[in-house]
Parts: C-alpha cells; sequence; structure tokens
C-alpha cells in the first residue's frame, strides 16, 4: 500500500492528479519490471482515498502517516 503527503495546486482536480499518478508510476514499474505486462491487465485499481487536514502541523501529518504502517 501506499500511503504519501502531497501538496498540489488546488485548482486542479483531486481525481486528475491520482488519474496522472497512477499512470505514470504504472508506465515505470512495467518498463523496469517487463514480467508486469503480461501478468496484469491493470497495474492500479481505479479507487483511491485521500483526505483533507485542518490546523495540524506537517510534523504531526508525518507522525500520524508512519504509525499507521504499524495499526
Amino acid at each position: 500500500m501506499f500511503i504519501g503527503l502531497f501538496l498540489y495546486d488546488p485548482r486542479i482536480h483531486i481525481h486528475a492528479l491520482i488519474q496522472k499518478l497512477k499512470g505514470r508510476s504504472s508506465r515505470i514499474f512495467r518498463e523496469k519490471y517487463p514480467p508486469l505486462k503480461s501478468r496484469l491487465p491493470s497495474l492500479w485499481t481505479r479507487g483511491y482515498f485521500c483526505c483533507t487536514v485542518g490546523c495540524v502541523s506537517e510534523e504531526t501529518v508525518r507522525k500520524y502517516i508512519e504509525n499507521q504502517k504499524h495499526v
């Protein structure tokens, strides 16, 4: 599972950002690992999850993300 923290231009629709991220990473993985081309019809699922944070520090968010690995 990929968990990450992104800063992006809020004028860009989140679904467009996720679509580009998945498309680009899929091309990179398939170039680096050719067996993926024949074994998997699609590298990523169509779904995604995102959320926003309010008035908390970046450090707090990073700690929360790191702690999710242990849950």
